[in-house]
């Protein structure tokens, strides 16, 4: 790959699929540097919530395997640190693996902040170009068969191996992190999990409920109270975070 700095394929197993509820079990990491070499990490990690029935017949880490494993505080700085510096690529990582995984750090009270990363969405380009899942992505562009699914590391080297067939079958996806990132990006989100987005003009608005497609500063211009609502909602913690920083951001050009 042509890569500027390094690129972590990264994969989650979680106790759910809500990214405000639910918490990560298994985290493993596939670092791709610019010379080409590789090297991977992988933590198991006690969610501290009794991980669902539904959950362990997916990926089979029961709360037994997890139970002397430390907490995603403890390990939340080593994991930061290896990813520092580097762009993140991960399949459907933009709508999941990636809110989620904020959502821990500022758990953990680490300052994540997705402006320090270009982020690449290898689900996205499968589906613009052939609308299918991990398994038959692998299966198309590789010709193999994705063993041990849903083991963290095996979908990380998995997704690794797809981006790299898709970027040697498709003339028109750019090798740089860039390019790549821009193309597997669904919508433009000031957020990670898109409750905030950029429109048209290139304005920062709400994507939901009754102030949708509203710029953001008009909002807390008419209805300040909608903030301190938001606030205290069920709402991604990195959806609070930059709401905040807008806030303050307009508080502060005012003086």
């Amino acid at each position: 790959m042509n890569l500027i700095r390094p690129l972590c394929f990264f994969d989650l197993e979680t106790t759910g699929i809500n990214i405000v509820n639910d918490r990560i079990v298994e985290i493993a990491i596939l670092k791709v540097m610019p010379n080409g070499d590789k090297e991977s990490k992988s933590w198991l990690v006690n969610p501290g919530i009794l991980i669902p029935e539904q959950a362990i017949e997916v990926h089979g880490i029961t709360n037994e395997i997890v139970k002397k494993s430390p907490y995603f505080k403890e390990l939340s700085s080593a994991i930061y640190e290896y990813i520092r510096n580097t762009d993140l690529a991960g399949f459907n990582s933009d709508r999941f693996d990636i809110p989620l995984l904020a959502e821990e750090f500022l758990r953990a009270e680490i300052d994540f902040d997705l402006k320090n990363f270009k982020t690449i969405d290898v689900q996205t380009i499968f589906h613009k170009m052939e609308k299918r899942t991990l398994g038959a992505a692998l299966k198309f562009y590789c010709d193999k068969e994705l063993i041990d699914a849903h083991s963290a590391l095996a979908d990380s080297q998995a997704t690794y191996e797809v981006l790299m067939s898709q970027i040697i079958k498709y003339e028109e996806l750019e090798n740089n992190v860039n390019d790549l990132s821009k193309f597997s990006t669904r919508k433009k989100s000031v957020d990670a999990a898109g409750f905030i987005i950029y429109n048209e003009k290139n304005e920062i608005c709400f994507s939901f409920g009754k102030h949708k497609d509203k710029t953001v500063e008009e909002v807390l211009e008419k209805e300040p109270g909608y903030f301190g609502w938001l606030l205290n909602a069920d709402f991604p913690l990195y959806t609070k975070k930059v709401l905040t920083a807008i806030r303050l951001t307009k508080f502060n050009n005012k003086k």
